[in-house]
């Protein structure tokens, strides 16, 4: 048992090792870290935010297609005006009295609640107001002037695809409590998918104010100030100049283009028509209301958020899918009489040569063919249902990223939708459906749903023989790297042999079958023609191809709907943007073709809710 000698020792070492960590703590607070002094003084100091600049967005050559200018928003604070030439004040802002004189009574009703604090009086001043009200601000006691900046865009082109900022409102503080009111953040497009980057980090001035609320000085002249750290510059896998072409193409269209570099996965053109004039873009608070009402919706991003049906582009899928099941070779002969016809099923087709082989069907676009392969597949003797097949089908068409998102970098990326035995037994009875019950599948229409972002891939995967990236907008960059999940290649269920197969029925169906219109002299372009049902109006135009045949540069689709045969408009138009990203210019030869795309217009076939 310890002596009272020893509790005594033992209780002295305690209290002095007490006192030591008390006063090495009061030494750093007071001596060493001068931090703690500001937060004790922060009554008697005033912090000016410095906002940083939003770092720019180029395109993939390193052309601006966002930047930044310079505005000012006028800052009060309540407590220190006195009284002022109203009127004076109006005329250089464009006010009326009246708004003036409602909002100082509004800050009188609050007084207690704002206290010393700055709000903004006026946003985004063009300099000519603000150069007249610096020379007139000594007129003004209590305002101020914080230098922001505003977003400009050189180009005419990607509104929906760049997306807008706007300040945060009290929900989006509540989830993000790094941000402040008066802040502004990415809400869509590029600008949400990166608005880490592109933020910046904000400063601030300190200034010494006396008992009255007025400043003094410069708190240990700017010693403690903290400079605005602009945002990070950002290029993108876009060129700039085809997103342009793309958007002047679809001018008087509902629809949308999707290109992409098969190589890379970097996605060249995403256009979502109709878009959004970046004009509007620029001044989205003026413009919200007026863009969120059209009925059009140009603020929706077509392009990965409608999946529609593929229509007859999703034959090649079949194709591959019978090839490597077993069940087809190239050579295998089907019939087709205006169609296929089973009893009281009839799948209806144009008019062309009988039998024909896998490259002939891709060529003329043979419903009948693609009908007999899917019932090949599904009712393979290897499996011991329709149903245990149709789950093996349903697995390949994942493997081409069908049905699910493909984890892009775009906000708001849509799976699509893919049908599932669960959804055919409840609409026909578990176990009473039969390959002929969703036959609609084998040409690319019934349950399925794509979206243009998804097609896009599939034409890119079938340009790389039977793998594909994740498509992408950042650009790969040393000062800028992007995922690493972007650079793996996703390789389909199909072996890359029989990609060749189909890749030659697609190079016949544009020398000489339903997508000839597609042909560009000099260059071979893959391609396949479809036409999707649309139970709601005209017929939607589908096209995809691919250019050259041989270490191809580009894929792409063109979605146009209500515009018919995928010949009538997605074909010329998919095949002017290839010849555009190629060789920057159209050939004479097809200026026809462009000046016919340039002109249409099928506003009036497109049913919108009112």
């Amino acid at each position: 048992m310890a002596t009272f000698n020893e509790r005594h020792t033992v209780l002295t070492i305690a209290i002095v090792l007490v006192f030591l960590v008390i006063t090495a703590k009061l030494f750093s607070v007071q001596i060493i870290n001068k931090e703690y002094r500001i937060t004790a003084e922060n009554n008697a100091l005033k912090y000016e935010t410095r906002y940083p600049a939003r770092g720019v967005i180029l395109d993939r050559n390193g052309k601006l297609i966002v930047s930044n200018s310079t505005t000012y928003d006028i800052m009060v604070t309540p407590a220190n005006v006195s009284p002022f030439d109203t009127v004076a004040l109006c005329r250089i802002f464009g006010m009326d009295t009246a708004s003036v004189k409602e909002r100082f009574a509004e800050y009188r009703r609050f007084r207690k609640k704002i206290g010393f604090q700055s709000l903004v009086f006026k946003k985004q001043v063009p300099n000519e107001q603000y150069n007249i009200f610096c020379e007139q601000e000594y007129l003004f006691p209590g305002f101020s002037v914080i230098t922001r900046s505003k977003r400009i865009y050189p180009i005419n082109a990607g509104g929906n695809l760049l997306g807008y900022i706007s300040e945060v409102d009290a929900d989006f503080l509540k989830k993000n409590p790094e941000y402040k009111s008066g802040d502004y953040v990415g809400k869509t497009g590029i600008e949400r998918a990166y608005e880490p980057l592109l933020r910046g980090e904000k400063g601030y001035n300190i200034y010494l104010r006396d008992a009255h609320n007025r400043i003094k000085e410069r708190f240990h002249d700017g010693e403690y100030d903290k400079v605005a750290i602009q945002g990070t510059d950002l290029t993108t896998t876009i060129d700039a100049d085809v997103q342009a072409y793309g958007e002047q193409l679809m001018a008087g269209k509902v629809g949308s283009i999707v290109a992409i570099e098969p190589s890379s996965g970097d996605i060249l053109a995403m256009v979502s028509s109709p878009g959004i004039n970046v004009d509007m873009l620029a001044d989205i608070n003026n413009h919200y209301k007026e863009i969120v009402s059209d009925p059009y919706k140009p603020m929706f991003n077509r392009a990965v958020m409608s999946p529609q049906p593929p229509g007859s582009v999703f034959k090649l899928v079949n194709g591959l899918i019978g090839l490597q099941e077993g069940v087809l070779v190239p050579q295998t002969l089907y019939p087709c009489h205006r169609g296929f016809s089973v009893g009281n099923l009839h799948v209806g087709c144009h008019s062309h040569s009988s039998p024909l082989n896998l490259y002939e069907s891709i060529m003329t676009s043979c419903n009948a063919y693609f009908c007999y392969v899917f019932r090949s597949i599904l009712d393979n003797p290897k499996y011991e249902s329709v149903q245990e097949g149709f789950e093996k089908w349903k697995q390949y068409t994942e493997s081409f990223g069908f049905g699910l998102k493909l984890g892009s970098d775009i906000p708001s990326e849509q799976p699509g939708t893919m049908p599932t035995v669960e959804r055919y037994d409840k609409l026909h009875g578990k176990g009473r459906w039969k390959s002929l019950s969703i036959i609609s599948l084998s040409i690319g229409q019934g349950e399925i749903g794509c979206t243009p972002l998804h097609i896009a891939n599939f034409a890119a995967t079938i340009a790389n023989r039977g793998y594909y990236y994740i498509p992408h907008l950042q650009k790969d960059t040393e000062a800028t790297p992007i995922d690493r999940k972007f650079k793996e290649r996703h390789y389909t269920m199909v072996d890359t042999s029989y990609f060749e197969e189909v890749i030659k029925g697609m190079a016949m169906a544009v020398t000489g079958g339903t997508g000839r219109v597609a042909q560009i002299p000099g260059i071979e372009v893959c391609g396949k023609t479809g036409t999707a049902q649309n139970p709601h109006g005209d017929d939607h135009s589908v096209f995809i191809c691919f250019a050259p045949r041989e270490n191809p540069k580009i894929a792409v689709v063109a979605y146009v709907e209500n515009g018919g045969f995928g010949a009538t408009y997605a074909a010329p138009i998919a095949s002017l943007v290839v010849e555009k990203y190629l060789r920057r210019e159209i050939s004479p030869d097809r200026k026809y073709l462009e000046d016919r795309m340039l002109g249409a217009n099928l506003m009036n076939k497109v049913k919108i809710k009112k």
